[in-house]
């Protein structure tokens, strides 16, 4: 099938720039002398992941059960779920645990400590836990303050099945930057201050082998890993307008893009309508020359058209519209002709869509590569 052949809309990803963006990643924590542990939340997709490990210990994050269940049945054993652990997921995690996926969970507060490590007990099996801290009040975690972080983890250690391995946490604020600069400082605050907490927790006495911090913004920005484990990170095999926005990447560096075709033509406002809305790209937007737009527009070829955007979205239909306010002839985009949509979030984008159409080299070359998404894996 060739490109032009798809129905629309669809997802598709240059493989060509994946494997770069990979291969920068790779590259630089090598060279920092730092393990990445790969966040699969935003790929879902176990040919992605594959090559997101290459080279690596083999450890993987993800987001939900699901994703730890797809992708230990296919040889993924090492799996930290970063998400703080809920009571009703605990028979889940059990299973995937007793299947002999090495499961870490996330837990910052006793209560749920408590009802990890009752569950662990009657199933009579272990689980691994980070204790999320909060580096900048961004999300979710304790402060690393002795007083608050030490009675959990002490709580944690003396739990029958129940191991405490150390900490995690997820700087956040690194997406409300203008610079890199402020991004590597947040990147610098964020180690500092999980190596102030792993400090705390050691000389009470409790261990501390981890140390896990990590985004794609500070991943590409710090300065320095002393006193860090690993790294985590995910958006960066594909990247989007927003880590464009932040500088950490340039347009020729986004890897997925949503193929869309105009479908009208609006005369009085001279403005395109495609076929691709909210429901194939989200609805994250982002300022660009005084416009908030949901994407930037490429011909098939994927060669960006500088003056177009996509200025509104509609659940199936969205606007393309010039940024510099000039009006769009209907003949020089008819009804039919393909258009490329860069997107903002990538994450949100590439949840909408159930598979990759992976472009290679040649011009009719192309793979199919299937996603998941969801919360239950047997659904």
């Amino acid at each position: 099938m060739t490109l032009a052949a798809l129905e629309t809309p669809c997802l598709l990803l240059d493989r060509e720039i994946l494997e770069r963006n990979i291969g920068r990643m790779h590259a630089r924590l090598r060279l920092a002398g730092v393990p990445l542990r790969p966040h699969l939340k935003t790929t879902k997709c176990v040919e992605i992941a594959r090559r997101m490990i290459r080279g690596q210990p083999g450890g993987v994050t993800v987001s939900t059960l699901a994703e730890a269940e797809r992708f230990a049945a296919v040889g993924f054993r090492d799996v930290l779920y970063a998400v703080a652990m809920a009571p009703n997921k605990l028979e889940h995690a059990a299973n995937l645990r007793s299947a002999g996926t090495a499961l870490t969970l996330l837990i910052d507060n006793v209560e749920m400590a408590r009802l990890a490590g009752a569950v662990a007990t009657r199933r009579q099996i272990g689980f691994s836990v980070l204790i999320e801290i909060d580096v900048d009040g961004h999300r979710s975690g304790v402060l690393p303050a002795a007083d608050i972080l030490v009675p959990i983890a002490q709580a944690i250690h003396s739990l029958p099945g129940l191991e405490l391995l150390g900490i995690v946490t997820h700087a956040g604020s690194a997406y409300d930057c203008d610079s890199l600069e402020g991004i590597a400082e947040v990147a610098e605050r964020e180690r500092a201050t999980m190596v102030e907490a792993a400090r705390t927790l050691r000389a009470a006495g409790l261990p501390c082998a981890e140390v896990s911090v990590g985004s794609t913004p500070t991943a590409l920005t710090a300065h320095s890993y002393a006193g860090v484990t690993e790294v985590r990170a995910g958006v960066f095999p594909f990247n989007d307008l927003m880590q464009a926005r932040l500088g950490v990447c340039t347009l020729d560096d986004i890897a997925i893009s949503v193929l869309c075709t105009v479908i009208g033509h609006h005369a009085p406002q001279r403005r395109l309508i495609v076929d691709a809305g909210w429901t194939a790209l989200a609805q994250d937007s982002q300022q660009h020359q005084g416009k908030r737009i949901y994407g930037r527009i490429c011909d098939l070829r994927g060669r960006l058209i500088e003056d177009l955007a996509l200025t509104m979205l509609n659940q199936e239909h969205g606007i393309v519209t010039r940024v510099s306010g000039h009006p769009i002839e209907s003949a020089e985009f008819p009804v039919g002709t393909s258009l490329r949509i860069l997107p903002v979030h990538a994450c949100a984008t590439a949840s909408a869509h159930d598979r990759y159409n992976v472009l290679g080299a040649g011009a009719n070359e192309m793979e199919t590569w299937r996603r998941f998404g969801g919360w239950i894996a047997s659904d």
